[in-house]
C-alpha cells in the first residue's frame, strides 16, 4: 500500500506549528543584572490566548499517528508479527533521538552547572530544552495499547472514541469539581487517545463515506468548545497558562477534546483539495524533507533560541520595546526568520547523525516475532516515567541535572533494544514481516 501524502502533511504541518508556536510565544528580557527572563507572553498579555487556537495542533499529530499506526499493526499481524515486535520496532524508532537529545542536553546543564552557571537561568535552560517532552509519554502509552485499541475499533468502530470521550468528559468533571488529580492522568490518555483513535476510523473510511460527518464533526466540536469556554469554567487557551485554574492542557479537558474533534472534522474537510495539491511533486518536494526531520525538528527547535539569545541578549545587543507593544510585535518578524535559519544549519549539521541514528536502528531494532518481552516493557515503563518527570521539571530543576529522569531515558532505551541481543529474541520471520514497520 502506497503512503497517503496527505498524513504525512498533517504530521509535517502539526510540527511546523508547534516549532512556530513556541518561538512566537517567547518573550526574552535582559534584566539590569544581566540575567535573562522569560516573561510568559499568554500571562502577560491575556489577548495572544486566542492565538492558541491556531497553534495547539497536536490533536492532527496523533490523528495522523492513529491513522500510521493502524495500518502498520494491521501489516505486522497479517505477517505473522506480535504486539511485542511490532511496538519494540515503532518504539525504538522514537526512543533513539529522544535519548540522544537527552544525553547531549544533560551532558551540557552537568558541565554548566559544574562551571557555576547561575541556578537560576540554568533551570530556564533546562525547562525550554523539555517542555515538549509531554507529548512522549502519551505517545509511547498509546503506542502499546494500539493492538487493543485497533481490536476494539474492528468490533466497534466509531462507538470506541465516542465512549472514550464520554469517560474522560466525566473524569474531567471530577478533576474540576473534587480536584481529582488522578482522573486529570486518566484524561491525557482519553483525550488524545480520540483523536488517535478517529486516526482508525478516518483509515478504514468510516469517517468520510458521507461528506455530512466530518461537517458535523468540525461545526459539533467547535460549537461545544465555544459553550465550555462561553458558559462553562475553561479558558480559552489552549496552552497552559500559569494559574491558570483549570487547564484545557494540564490535564487535557473536556473544552480540549470539543477542539480535537472540530480540529479532526476540519482536517478531513480540507483532505479532498489538498490532496490535489500534494498530488504535485513540487509541492511534494518541499513537504517530505519536512516530514522526514519532523522528530529532529520537534526535539531541537528551542536550541536555535538558546543560541539567539547567547548572541543577542546576554551581549545587549537585542532591541526590547515593551512586551507586546507594537514594535515588539514588529520585531517578532526577523526574530522568526533568524530563528528558522539557525534550525536550518543546526538541522543540516545533525543529519550525519540522523545517519548514524538509523545505522543504529537497523542494527538493534527487536525482531517483529519477539514473544519474551520484559526488557522492552520494563523499557517503556522507564521511559514514560522519566520523560513525563522531565517534562514537568525540565533537565535542570533547582540548577541541578535531574540524575534518574536522565538516566532512566537512557537505561530505558538501552533495554527496548535489548531484546535483539537475546537468544529469546532471535525468531526466524520473513523478509515481508520486517517491512512492516517501515510506514
Amino acid at each position: 500500500m502506497s503512503r497517503d501524502r496527505y498524513v504525512d502533511f498533517l504530521r509535517a504541518w502539526a510540527i511546523v506549528l508547534v516549532v512556530l508556536g513556541h518561538w512566537l510565544i517567547t518573550a526574552l528580557v535582559r534584566e539590569p543584572g544581566g540575567q535573562i527572563t522569560a516573561p510568559e507572553l499568554l500571562a502577560v498579555v491575556p489577548w495572544t490566548q486566542w492565538l492558541t487556537l491556531a497553534f495547539q495542533i497536536m490533536p492532527l499529530f496523533f490523528l495522523a499517528g492513529g491513522h500510521a499506526a493502524g495500518g502498520s499493526w494491521s501489516r505486522a499481524q497479517a505477517a505473522g508479527g506480535t504486539p511485542a515486535g511490532w511496538l519494540g520496532r515503532r518504539a525504538l524508532r522514537l526512543l533513539l533521538p529522544v535519548a540522544v537529545y537527552s544525553g547531549a542536553v544533560s551532558l551540557a546543564v552537568g558541565v554548566c552547572s559544574a562551571a557555576g552557571v547561575d541556578p537560576d537561568t540554568l533551570a530556564l535552560v533546562g525547562w525550554a530544552m523539555a517542555m515538549q517532552f509531554w507529548f512522549l509519554p502519551v505517545y509511547l502509552l498509546l503506542s502499546a495499547l494500539t493492538p487493543t485499541l485497533y481490536a476494539a475499533h474492528r468490533r466497534w468502530g466509531p462507538r470506541v472514541p465516542l465512549a472514550m470521550g464520554t469517560v474522560a468528559v466525566a473524569a474531567d468533571a471530577l478533576v474540576v469539581t473534587v480536584h481529582a488529580p488522578y482522573a486529570g492522568l486518566l484524561d491525557y490518555v482519553l483525550v488524545w487517545g480520540v483523536a488517535y483513535q478517529l486516526g482508525f476510523c478516518w483509515r478504514d473510511g468510516l469517517l468520510t463515506g458521507r461528506r455530512l460527518v466530518p461537517l458535523a464533526m468540525a461545526a459539533g466540536g467547535g460549537l461545544a468548545f465555544a459553550a465550555l469556554v462561553a458558559l462553562g469554567p475553561f479558558p480559552v487557551s489552549l496552552i497552559l497558562v500559569t494559574g491558570q485554574s483549570p487547564s484545557n492542557t494540564d490535564p487535557p479537558s473536556a473544552a480540549m477534546l470539543a477542539w480535537v474533534v472540530a480540529q479532526v472534522g476540519l482536517s478531513l474537510l480540507a483532505a479532498p483539495p489538498l490532496r490535489r495539491l500534494l498530488d504535485r511533486e513540487r509541492l511534494w518536494r518541499v513537504v517530505r524533507p519536512v516530514g522526514a526531520a519532523s522528530m529532529t525538528l520537534y526535539l531541537w527547535h528551542m536550541l536555535p533560541v538558546l543560541a539567539v539569545a547567547a548572541a543577542f541578549y546576554l551581549t545587549g545587543l537585542a532591541p526590547e520595546p515593551t512586551l507586546g507593544s507594537v514594535a515588539w510585535w514588529g520585531l517578532r518578524v526577523p526574530w522568526l526568520l533568524v530563528l528558522g535559519a539557525v534550525l536550518v544549519c543546526v538541522v543540516s549539521a545533525l543529519r550525519p547523525l540522523e545517519r548514524g541514528l538509523g545505522v543504529l536502528y537497523e542494527r538493534t531494532v527487536p525482531d517483529a516475532g519477539l514473544r519474551r518481552a520484559w526488557p522492552l516493557w520494563l523499557g517503556l515503563a522507564m521511559n514514560v516515567a522519566a520523560l513525563g518527570r522531565l517534562a514537568v521539571q525540565g533537565f535542570a530543576p533547582d540548577g541541578r541535572l535531574p540524575v534518574l529522569p536522565a538516566a532512566g531515558v537512557l537505561l530505558g532505551t538501552a533495554l527496548v533494544m535489548l531484546p535483539r541481543w537475546t537468544a529469546a529474541g532471535r525468531l526466524e520471520q520473513p523478509e515481508t514481516t520486517r517491512a512492516t514497520d517501515r510506514v
